[in-house]
């Protein structure tokens, strides 16, 4: 999947395409978040804090895997 870099400091760039939200972390680890809707992730890109939004709009919510 192809991910854009983002201005974070817990989050190096994200992701998405037919609702799998892609997250590679600073420390270099890449997470899959599944079943996650377009408006989610036009939400995570307009965050003010993309790392508070990470731990509040999306890890509670939906399922993910390490890659």
């Amino acid at each position: 999947m192809r991910r854009r870099p983002v201005n974070s400091s817990s989050v190096r760039s994200v992701g998405w395409q037919d609702g799998t939200l892609e997250l590679e972390y600073v420390g270099g680890s890449v997470y899959q978040y599944y079943d996650v809707p377009q408006p989610t992730y036009a939400g995570l890109l307009a965050a003010e804090s993309i790392g508070n939004y990470v731990n509040t709009e999306i890890k509670p919510y939906y399922e993910f895997r390490e890659i």
